[in-house]
């Protein structure tokens, strides 16, 4: 039987709750943390080859793809190089949710339109500081998507044959 004191959702929160819990970032929430995240959600829209933010800018948002493709780059010689390519239901801008960071890469719309649920960074420090649990949460998400990255730029390393030096990273 249902607790007659529990929060009830409307039915379009509740899609938004199963889209964000897609997500890797917020795939430990319940709905009841995830809430409050909605007043801080907005949509945007963006049209081909639009950049959404670029390296070495201030991380001032996380992004989450609810329509349409976004190419991660970084530049290389003058040339943006693809890292990775973001698809619906995945996140980027992942570093927002640290303090004072500054992006390391470029986003660059590659689909002919694409519909953004954009969450301000000052947003999420808000959330995290008054709901402790949300950010440990959220913060285990980050590290494993960090550690998983870190593993596949290991195993690239050692498939390219040492083209360049892991200690460089550390320098």
């Amino acid at each position: 039987m249902r607790n007659p004191f529990s929060k009830t959702y409307e039915p379009e929160e509740i899609k938004m709750f199963d889209f964000l819990q897609g997500i890797k970032f917020f795939e430990r929430l319940r709905m009841k943390e995830l809430a409050n995240f909605l007043p801080a959600m907005h949509v945007r829209k963006y049209v081909r080859d639009e950049v959404v933010f670029f390296s070495k800018d201030p991380s001032q948002a996380l992004y989450l793809l609810k329509k349409g493709q976004v190419n991660l780059t970084i530049d290389v010689r003058d040339n943006f190089e693809t890292i990775l390519e973001v698809n619906r239901g995945e996140a980027f801008g992942e570093n927002s949710l640290l303090e004072n960071a500054k992006r390391t890469y470029t986003a660059i719309i590659t689909s002919d339109e694409a519909e953004l649920i954009v969450i301000p960074h000052f947003a999420i420090q808000e959330i995290f500081d008054s709901n402790p649990k949300i950010k440990a949460k959220m913060m285990t998400s980050l590290a494993e998507y960090y550690n998983t990255n870190n593993q596949r730029l290991f195993r690239s390393y050692r498939e390219s044959f040492g083209f360049f030096s892991l200690r460089q990273m550390f320098e």
